[in-house]
């Protein structure tokens, strides 16, 4: 049986965080008229007929998309729609970061940040932000809100590529502190999905000073394959076993992003249909595992779009690397920090006893909907689930 492991205590350092600017996104004309043009002169390649989506997403999926982010798709609204909300940059340790910052009317509301995943962006938070800031307006409690952060990780989005090496996710959950005390927030939680999982877990392993605890969607602690170790599961979670187990023989993702991101790079920069596919595989569920809810197109392509405008494929990509050369995202170094897990039906499934192993769990809740990319799928689950974990230590 696989032990938890625990990192050597050292002071946490601070990391150097410059003034706050305001942000609005606004993409060149030029920018749209040349997505538009390469989208037209599209060089599509052969599939098998019938074939669907057992070598990879299918042709059909593929046109469709790629039809409307040229023909349908309006990037000016979607651009509108975010613009709504109060976006800022900074300079940390030489990074560019880009986040949106809400806070709450409510008095004595929780600062709470958000971090997403890849293939995600920060985007995936919009339809979540009046929920958890002003629980009020939706027939809530107004003691659960939150006045909530969301940055966009380094190389990701508006934070643009990485300029230099070491931006894994421990460098994030560092950079992510300073963010937080550098906006006055002396105490706070912090929430984290696919990647944002990892770089909150590891913010939950330093245990800065402030973090009163971490919410995430998945652990990454799998079973280790001793005799007997899952004898005593439930039905459902022999289930959602099997489904990981699906998913992971599926997805090629992680292997390419942690070995050659920037061999990946090159074509998935040069063309759109290329980036197109290469985020919607897996967004789209690989073909077998989606939640039965279908995709809202306009918030897929508002991701997919991000990426393209942003250029940032390749350095999106590099923070797979960065945590396969680093320490930083190991699933069996403990977490000591009071953590909440969601599990979600269609995501990877977390087992509350292996996950006990390595990290201090003190709450644990399951949806009937949603699943990977619950924050877009089902924001009003999640929101939910935040509030009764922000509970436990207002």
């Amino acid at each position: 049986m696989t032990q938890p492991t625990h990192r050597q205590s050292t002071t946490f350092e601070k990391l150097t965080v410059s003034e706050i600017q305001p942000f609005q996104i606004a993409i060149p004309q030029a920018e749209l008229d040349d997505l538009q043009d390469r989208l037209a002169r599209t060089r599509w390649t052969d599939a098998i007929p019938g074939s669907g989506w057992n070598e990879g997403i299918s042709m059909s999926q593929m046109k469709e998309m790629a039809y409307y982010w040229r023909e349908g798709f309006d990037w000016r609204k979607q651009e509108e729609r975010l613009n709504r909300f109060p976006q800022f940059t900074t300079t940390i340790d030489g990074q560019n970061i880009h986040f949106i910052h809400v806070r709450s009317s409510e008095p004595n509301a929780l600062p709470l940040i958000l971090t997403h995943g890849w293939p995600s962006t920060f985007a995936d938070f919009a339809g979540m932000i009046g929920y958890l800031t002003n629980p009020r307006q939706y027939g809530g409690d107004p003691a659960d809100a939150f006045d909530v952060v969301i940055p966009s990780i380094p190389g990701f989005g508006f934070s643009g590529p990485t300029q230099a090496p070491g931006w894994n996710s421990a460098h994030i959950a560092r950079a992510w502190d300073a963010l937080m005390h550098h906006l006055g927030y002396t105490r706070y939680l912090a929430h984290g999905g696919d990647a944002g999982s990892f770089i909150t877990r590891e913010m939950g392993i330093a245990q800065p000073d402030g973090l009163l605890g971490i919410h995430i969607l998945e652990t990454f602690a799998f079973p280790t394959g001793q005799p007997g170790e899952l004898d005593d599961l439930t039905d459902d979670e022999k289930q959602q076993m099997k489904f990981m187990e699906g998913f992971n023989k599926l997805s090629c993702h992680q292997h390419v992003q942690q070995t050659r991101p920037l061999t990946l790079a090159y074509g998935l920069t040069d063309s759109p249909v290329g980036q197109l596919a290469w985020i919607c595989d897996p967004l789209m569920g690989l073909g077998r595992f989606a939640p039965p809810e279908p995709r809202n197109m306009d918030e897929v392509l508002t991701n997919v779009s991000i990426y393209w405008f942003t250029k940032t494929a390749g350095s999106s990509a590099r923070w797979y690397l960065e945590d396969a050369q680093s320490s930083a995202g190991n699933p069996y170094v403990f977490n000591p920090t009071p953590t909440g897990v969601a599990l979600f039906p269609y995501n990877l499934y977390s087992v509350r006893k292996v996950a006990e192993r390595s990290n201090s769990i003190v709450h644990w809740s399951s949806f009937d909907r949603g699943g990977h990319f619950a924050a877009m799928e089902v924001p009003e689950l999640l929101a939910g689930g935040l509030q009764k974990f922000g509970r436990l230590f207002r």
